[in-house]
């Protein structure tokens, strides 16, 4: 983990649900907000924009007209989940987004700033998202991700590195954070409130405590994996219980055998003191087994007819894919549904450009078929 500037959420995702920031999730509702019906109401990706790691990979407006148009096109997605920082830089492509007539969840993820800027930053971003959505475009509003990594001053820690990893060894007072947490969570929502007049979410950890009569949407970053349906079910339908639309803000998995039941931390398989970073241990690549695990989890939200699902993620630039070279093929460690391909491998500032793993052709199919009104075939190959 080189800087925490520009954050890939491949790196840092899970660290609470893996520390155990557990407990309840307060009363539960009577009503189930989609029980009885089946389907999405929107089927998406997530398309970070961020800095980046060296010059080539950093975001440019470019590339990321050509990304959204594939993604309307030819992965056949109805929403786009625009994250990271930078307020030009999501203004820019959720306009784009909205202007292929796509939903737009807006989600900033500014990190490693000081809370006040943060809440400036959402305050900015919430103001244009109101601009667009009375221009009338599909807006939702998320206030952020995961607080406790991203938000310093909430957990022990001065970058989300250190924040995971004081999660992960559990060196820290889960009452005072739970304090901080809610307190920082109100002042979120309060701020997104005074500038945006349209459905405001946040996307939480799984195991997080939310306040979530704060909100109208429930967001859940899920990576959990069984060997059945029925206990994915099981373990989302107490969000349901809540009486408020469920959208699932992320779900994935890293492209090797056994990733997904390494779920959120399925990225801690790069080796950085290496130079070039390399993959530790034996790891086998496994486009299939990614695809596999996003087309049973899309069936299972879908059979559950939540609000959205929204796939981590489009292109991942900084885990480039070498093929023949398993041990440097960073890809493996990446949740994005396309490989980053160098055109002079092993070069940081070498251009790049991205081709679709089995899981975009699995999610094609299915959003295609979904959008047709008709169950698309079991089968996840390409």
């Amino acid at each position: 983990m080189e800087k925490t500037e520009g954050i890939s959420r491949a790196r840092f995702l899970g660290g609470a649900a893996a520390a155990g920031l557990a407990g309840a999730l307060g009363p539960a509702g009577a009503a189930r907000a989609a029980e009885g019906r089946r389907g999405l109401r929107h089927r998406g990706v997530v398309y970070t924009v961020a800095e980046g790691e060296t010059p080539a990979t950093a975001w440019n407006a470019h590339r990321m007209r050509a990304d959204i148009r594939a993604v309307r096109r030819d992965l056949h997605a109805d929403t786009v989940d625009v994250t990271g920082d930078g307020v030009e830089r999501l203004e820019a492509t959720a306009c784009e987004v909205a202007e292929h007539g796509l939903h737009v969840w807006l989600q900033p993820t500014p990190a490693d700033i000081p809370p006040r800027d943060i809440l400036e930053h959402l305050a900015e971003t919430g103001r244009f998202a109101r601009r667009l959505r009375r221009q009338g475009a599909s807006v939702d509003l998320s206030v952020g991700c995961e607080f406790q990594l991203f938000v310093p001053g909430i957990v022990p820690g001065d970058t989300v590195l250190e924040r995971v990893r004081t999660l992960l060894t559990g060196a820290y007072d889960p009452v005072v954070t739970q304090r901080r947490l809610d307190a920082f969570t109100a002042r979120a929502a309060r701020t997104a409130r005074s500038v945006f007049d349209g459905r405001l979410g946040y996307a939480a950890a799984q195991d997080d405590r939310v306040d979530w009569s704060l909100f109208d949407v429930v967001g859940i970053d899920y990576y959990s994996a069984h060997p059945r349906p029925a206990d994915h079910v099981r373990e989302l339908r107490r969000y349901l219980r809540l009486g408020k639309p469920l959208a699932v803000t992320e779900f994935g998995s890293c492209t090797y055998r056994g990733a997904p039941e390494a779920g959120g931390m399925a990225w801690d398989v790069i080796d950085h003191d290496k130079r070039p970073p390399e993959i530790k241990g034996d790891l086998v690549r496994s486009e299939r087994t990614q695809a596999d695990h996003l087309v049973s989890l899309l069936r299972v939200f879908e059979s559950m007819g939540l609000y959205a699902a929204m796939a981590f993620e489009f292109v991942t630039p900084d885990t480039p894919h070498r093929a023949g070279d398993p041990r440097h093929d960073l890809d493996m460690a990446s949740y994005a549904i396309t490989r980053t391909v160098q055109d002079r491998p092993g070069d940081p500032r070498s251009d790049w450009h991205w081709e679709p793993k089995q899981a975009f052709h699995a999610l094609a199919r299915h959003y295609a078929a979904a959008a047709r009104g008709r169950r698309p075939a079991t089968d996840s190959r390409t």
